[in-house]
């Protein structure tokens, strides 16, 4: 048996159920992990309301862990008890110890901690393909991250700074602006009391964005269109205000023969030289110190409605943990 937050019907954060579940040995090509820390995101939310579908009910939340490997099973040979691992997985994460198929984890280096890898498989992996694959920032580009207070956006902007990019960012608060402007924001935008779009052309004397990162949604896609230069490229990575309207294709020709995207994760880290890839770069960029982590909250697993609660009401800042 092992702890874990379980949903039985899908709702707001009161649906989540801390209680004991069965765990069986690992399986051929598994192992069993004793978790140390694990991920908070919006796509938890997604799943729990059933915006994201899981396969059935019940369920145990989560896609993103790191711990110690405690037993392998059948076939496993290049991971070993006492691996210090991290993986990104679609769901099971919300749990004191799980089992995992071997080959999509990863090991971390001596000098990354458990809480530090615990947020980097999906926000860091994320920020990843965002800048080096869905479009590839380089000096003298112009980007706007939205969010750029949150889990992903910090990260985006520390990476997309030290890339060479003047970066604008969206925050709801000032207390937020002023985390995105010590994260590397060149600029950042009060979206509840300024218009993005306008505050844009006035800050690029109109040449507005090549690229707009956006994991907000339905709140801040007209303005991200309009935020973009001829050709430019919107990418929409995530649903936190609720998903993107059906829209006419047009408006892309409307805006200047604009370019849209909307990646995932999965996608980019399909084959396991493709997660080594992002996993070795991510990682240097910590070793290097171009990426600091900001873990502003932690939260016991028993505790996870609390953290659903202040996550969906926007109180987070940086990155979040659930501790076993």
């Amino acid at each position: 048996m092992t702890k874990a937050v379980r949903v039985h019907k899908l709702g707001g954060p009161e649906v989540l159920t801390y209680e004991d579940v069965e765990l069986g040995d690992p399986g051929p090509g598994e192992v069993r992990i004793r978790q140390h820390a694990i991920g908070l995101n919006f796509i938890d939310c997604y799943f729990r309301t059933g915006l994201y579908k899981a396969p059935g009910l019940p369920f145990i939340l989560g896609n993103e862990g790191a711990g110690e490997i405690v037993a392998v099973g059948p076939g496993v040979t290049n991971f070993h008890p006492g691996d210090r691992v991290a993986y990104y997985l679609n769901l099971g994460a919300y749990a004191a110890e799980r089992n995992a198929p071997a080959d999509r984890l990863v090991k971390l280096p001596d000098h990354i901690t458990y809480e530090q890898a615990a947020v980097l498989m999906l926000k860091g992996l994320t920020v990843w393909y965002l800048l080096h694959k869905t479009f590839k920032v380089e000096p003298g580009h112009r980007v706007l991250i939205h969010a750029a207070a949150g889990g992903v956006g910090s990260l985006a902007v520390q990476w997309a700074k030290a890339l060479g990019a003047t970066v604008i960012g969206t925050a709801g608060s000032q207390e937020k602006a002023d985390l995105a402007l010590a994260n590397g924001c060149d600029h950042v935008i009060l979206y509840k009391t300024e218009d993005v779009a306008e505050r844009v052309k006035q800050i690029s004397r109109g040449e507005l964005c090549d690229v707009v990162y956006d994991g907000v949604g339905k709140d801040t896609f007209q303005g991200s269109l309009k935020s973009l230069r001829p050709r430019g490229l919107f990418v929409s990575f995530g649903n936190a205000s609720g998903p993107v309207p059906p829209f006419n294709i047009l408006d892309l020709t409307a805006h200047g023969s604009l370019f849209a995207t909307r990646p995932k994760l999965a996608d980019h880290i399909a084959t396991r030289a493709d997660l080594i890839e992002g996993a070795d770069a991510l990682f240097a960029a910590i070793l290097s110190g171009t990426l600091h982590i900001p873990i502003n909250r932690a939260y016991a697993l028993k505790d996870a409605t609390k953290a659903h609660s202040d996550l969906e009401a926007r109180l987070t800042t940086g990155s979040s943990i659930l501790k076993p």
